[in-house]
């Protein structure tokens, strides 16, 4: 007789980490089998173990009693289906093993197991499910001939209509072969209601619509997590207790896993303290060649000690090792983020922040409390970066390194073309709805704006669609690797986890993310690119050529207090500074008026989701204009918030007010910093407030002043912004301030030649470069070279535009061209046409007006190197005709054909010649909204370069407009742009009626009327930088 309640595991289960298969996370799945009570359950995706922390990490942070068995499923020769289990640490470690050698061998997204991998299985567990066809039998000999003691068949019952036939088929194997049953569920969702999504995914998996797959689907909801008395009607009372058998076996755990650092970095007679201790002092004599200060020296103290005693010296040796080789290859590099609260970071040079000029903060870079390992943050060079990635590779081997994942996930665009498509939607009908939908618009969710574009929420596909995109988004699509996060281990990373392919050439990533890596607290080591590096390196180079000085960021850093590169900024004049170019920063600057370095660190943080949130921003601007009296409940809290007016700017001053307010230890402090970081997810946040302000009225606080301080970390959330990271970022800023305002040819130069980066697009940069009084010259097949390049010019140098902008000129061509050009350049368009071109390659030159030295316009040009009938030999003694007469392009006609050609014009702006053709009316310039009243209608018309809506914002949308004088602000408030929603989300040039609002030196315009005049030029070509 069956038992109703039976003990029962689930050894067969898959995550949506099977792509396109399971249709439930790992935490639903774990979070549903402890619910119904199993005593265990094994995620089981196939050949990958990517869904198995997220399940680990669920148990732990929720406290379930369920157990996790880690496993994989795996096809051989697409017909033998085994999954394979962890009992312990050796068979974990031969998992991760053959899911490397499988996953290596193949393309990404694909692996090939072979029957060698499955011979060197010692330790795994193997369940194997019959196919019921007639290479079982081979499989099975094979499979008992190696595997007897540790092999089971699984069989698995979903109420079809041969599942009696193929019971007793397994049954008769596991009489030939004498092996055991288990039952297995082969679970592909938590809970039957996801059936439609695991419909959808199929038929998203075979790119067509559910109706054409039917066969392929699902005929029920069976392979869910079922409860237990159903699964006792189903299956044998034997299959069952053999589940729980098999799982009584399984004790090994994730928390059981030992990182080790690599050890071959220190020099015998060392100790990687010694080691480090004696860097440490070499580069303290170097960092500090007057001496250190007492503080600073105690504190230095104070991180050697912990280092020691965390046993962390490895770390901060393999991060030294590899800017050390970045150095010696004359690669920029800066270490930013918590690393900045290092004296140690700084004394390695792995870091430039000097710790006298910020708030050092040890205890968010390391903590005791946390005993996880520190998070060093290191950008370099974003063109030069895959060499640190490949000296990495070649130093410990792709079996001892490898990129962390980056899980890449359906958000609403792809979630809702994918599942239309699944339903039969046309592209077409999908393309208007994407187009059409903003998502910004929080008051009117994308339900209901699918509703105003025609879909029918009432009908079943309507239905259909709204409840498969909210149930699909979030579900991961697939793998990438993290744009700089490394693992390295001092033995093989396969016996820590599986590494596999990535799609680019030379690349191997595991297959945790860095969210799991956390989990685990395993070391990660960030290789981070950064354009901006890159810039100043190229900036540097050209100073070096032209003006035969050297520069470093050092050189530039010990000249912080210019005060003419600080009333540069004041004036918001920072196209293409970092960090504080953004349109936010723009209106800041002339409001906070920086001054100094420090100021700098301020104003990049204060531009911040947290500080606007938490009502910092004002009350700082008042008391640094002395509208506001600066006071301090202590001499405590004076200490920590002096520097920022008595307003908490960055997230170290809350932590530090955690302290020394409220009595908090440094790591309950950094627990706070990170239930601030998920609280809106969890609400871990408020489990701090009766502690934090218990401790502030027990310290004799007032209670107003404790709401406000736990109000103002509200408000923080997970946006603080940490000081460590701002002055990280403060020293590029001011750097590439200070080349701008000194070298500005040779700046603008740099920046066109490290694009794509930072916020604005060639022509951009080309227009402020101008508004500079740079003069830029057009490409020329005479004067241009590849890149952008500095010549001579009657002011001292100018910018002369490269090949490189031209689109459809292929590298292949531009190569050839210069190889083949004269020294004292071409006389003629025809030479162009006898140096071996492709007629692609000689069009769009000509597009281009490269030629117009050696023919005129463009058109002109064109009909000389286009027209090969002389090239026949029947013509060849022939004279050429002459030239048709060709009409001369207008200056529509030019600026549309500069913007197809380069995505810019020198000659004209597309305001100027609309405005010439009087198609824009009355308006007002940028230059001129100073000149008029506050709260004033105005017009303002411009081409859309850019259109930003925070999430703080309120469903407020910012635009840039550029007209020929300059860029204009403009506020678009949700009502408007819902109202207009055509224009708002589309329009290239865009004409607005509204009213000019003043402050300071700072306008903006709030939008009532918006106009789309694109089609004023219709075939313009231009680049928009949206919703970034």
């Amino acid at each position: 007789m069956s038992d109703s309640n039976p003990q029962y595991a689930e050894l067969f289960c898959q995550s949506n980490f099977s792509f396109l298969t399971g249709a439930s996370h790992a935490e639903e799945l774990i979070t549903q089998a402890n619910f119904l009570r199993y005593s265990a359950l094994a995620i089981t995706d196939e050949c990958s173990l990517a869904g198995v922390v997220k399940a680990h990490a669920t148990i732990k942070n929720h406290h379930l009693s369920i157990k996790l068995i880690i496993g994989s499923m795996f096809w051989l020769n697409a017909e033998c289906q085994i999954v394979l289990l962890c009992p312990n640490q050796q068979a974990y470690t031969e998992l991760c093993r053959i899911i490397t050698n499988a996953r290596r061998r193949a393309e990404k997204g694909e692996y090939n197991l072979s029957e060698w991998d499955l011979m060197s299985l010692k330790h795994c567990l193997i369940i194997w499910l019959p196919c019921h066809k007639h290479a079982d039998l081979h499989w099975g000999d094979w499979l008992n001939k190696h595997h007897k003691k540790r092999l089971w068949i699984g069989v698995q019952k979903h109420l079809q209509g041969n599942d009696r036939a193929y019971s007793a088929y397994c049954q008769s194997l596991a009489s030939q072969f004498d092996l055991a049953i288990t039952a297995c569920g082969g679970v592909l969702m938590h809970s039957a209601t996801r059936q439609p999504l695991q419909h959808t995914l199929t038929a998203i998996r075979e790119n067509k619509p559910i109706s054409e797959i039917k066969h392929q689907l699902l005929t029920n909801s069976e392979r869910s997590l079922r409860p237990k008395e159903k699964l006792a009607k189903i299956f044998d009372q034997k299959w069952l207790n053999e589940s729980n058998n098999i799982a009584q076996q399984c004790t090994f755990s994730l928390d059981t896993l030992r990182y080790c650092y690599p050890s071959e970095l220190v020099p015998d007679g060392y100790t990687p303290m010694s080691y480090l201790i004696e860097l440490v002092e070499k580069g303290k004599k170097a960092r500090f060649p007057n001496g250190v200060p007492n503080d600073i020296d105690q504190l230095l103290t104070k991180e050697l000690n912990l280092v020691e005693e965390l046993n962390y010296p490895f770390y901060f040796l393999t991060i030294h090792d590899i800017v050390m080789f970045a150095k010696s290859q004359s690669i920029l590099y800066q270490g930013r983020g918590s690393a900045a609260n290092s004296i140690i970071c700084y004394c390695l040079e792995i870091t430039s922040v000097d710790p006298r000029q910020i708030s050092v903060l040890f205890e968010r870079f390391i903590s005791k409390e946390r005993q996880e390992p520190p998070d060093i943050d290191v950008d370099f060079e974003h063109e030069r970066r895959e060499e640190v990635i490949q000296y990495i590779y070649k130093k410990y081997g792709r079996e001892r390194a490898a990129l962390a994942a980056t899980v890449i996930s359906y958000r609403f665009k792809s979630a809702l073309r994918d599942v239309g498509k699944a339903l039969g939607i046309s592209e077409t009908q999908l393309d208007f709805f994407i187009k059409n939908i903003n998502r910004r618009d929080r008051s009117l969710g994308w339900q209901a704006q699918l509703t105003e574009l025609g879909i029918k929420p009432d009908s079943l596909k309507g239905q259909q669609l709204i409840q498969l995109v909210n149930d699909i988004i979030g579900f991961p699509r697939h793998l990438s690797q993290h744009v700089g996060g490394f693992v390295i281990s001092a033995g093989p990373l396969y016996e820590l986890v599986p590494i596999e392919n990535a799609a680019m050439p030379n690349r191997t990533v595991i297959q945790w993310d860095k969210d799991d890596l956390e989990s685990l607290k395993l070391l990660k080591v960030d290789i981070l690119a950064l354009g901006m590096l890159t810039a100043i390196r190229k900036c540097f180079d050209l100073i070096k050529q032209h003006k035969g000085e050297e520069l470093t960021i050092a050189d530039i850093t010990r000249k912080q207090d210019d005060q003419a590169v600080y009333k540069m900024l004041q004036k918001a004049d920072t196209v293409g500074v970092f960090q504080i170019e953004s349109r936010a920063q723009m209106s800041m600057l002339p409001r906070l008026k920086p001054r100094c370095y420090y100021d700098l660190v301020i104003q990049i943080a204060i531009v911040r989701p947290g500080p606007i949130q938490g009502d910092m921003v004002h009350p700082f601007l008042k008391r640094r204009d002395g509208l506001e009296a600066v006071t301090y409940p202590s001499e405590e809290v004076k200490e920590v918030l002096s520097r920022t007016m008595g307003v908490p700017i960055f997230q170290e001053q809350v932590i530090k007010l955690a302290m020394v307010a409220a009595g908090f230890s440094g790591g309950e402090a950094d627990q706070l910093r990170r239930a601030m970081a998920s609280w809106k997810k969890n609400g871990d946040l408020f489990k701090f407030k009766s502690k934090l302000i218990n401790g502030m009225l027990d310290r004799g606080y007032q209670a107003e002043f404790a709401e406000r301080i736990f109000d103002q970390i509200c408000g923080f959330g997970e946006y603080g912004f940490p000081e460590s990271h701002s002055a990280s970022f403060a020293v590029l800023a001011y750097c590439s301030a200070w080349l701008k305002h000194y070298h500005p040819e040779l700046f603008y130069t740099s920046l066109l030649n490290s694009l794509p980066m930072g916020f604005y697009s060639a022509s951009q940069l080309i227009q402020d470069a101008k508004r500079h009084h740079v003069t830029v010259l057009p490409v020329s097949v005479n004067d241009s070279q590849y890149i952008h390049s500095i010549v001579p010019s009657a002011q001292g140098y100018a910018i002369q535009l490269g090949l490189t902008l031209i689109k459809g000129l292929s590298q292949k061509g531009a190569e050839q061209l210069l190889h083949n050009r004269p020294s004292r350049g071409f006389t003629s368009s025809q030479q162009i046409k006898h140096i071996g071109l492709n007629k692609k390659d000689i069009a769009a030159l000509a597009s281009a007006d490269a030629l117009k030295s050696l023919s005129g316009d463009r058109y002109h040009t064109r009909w000389q190197v286009m027209d090969s009938i002389h090239d026949l030999p029947l013509f060849q003694s022939q004279q050429a005709s002459s030239e048709p007469f060709l009409f001369t392009e207008s200056p529509t006609e030019a600026l549309l054909e500069d913007y197809a050609a380069t995505g810019l014009s020198l000659d004209q702006h597309p305001i100027t010649i609309l405005d010439k053709a009087q198609k824009l009316g009355r308006f007002t310039r940028q230059t001129e909204l100073l000149n008029r009243a506050h709260r004033s209608m105005v017009t303002v018309v411009g081409v859309v370069t850019g259109r930003q809506s925070p999430g703080t914002a309120a469903g407020v949308t910012f635009f840039t407009l550029e007209d020929d004088t300059g860029n204009v602000n403009v506020v678009v408030w949700a009502k408007t742009a819902r109202a207009q929603k055509q224009s708002y989300l589309t329009a290239k040039i865009l004409k607005v009626d509204g009213i000019l609002e003043h402050d300071g030196q700072v306008t903006h315009v709030i939008a009532g009327k918006l106009t789309d005049l694109t089609e004023s030029l219709n075939g313009l070509i231009t680049s928009s930088r949206d919703f970034h």
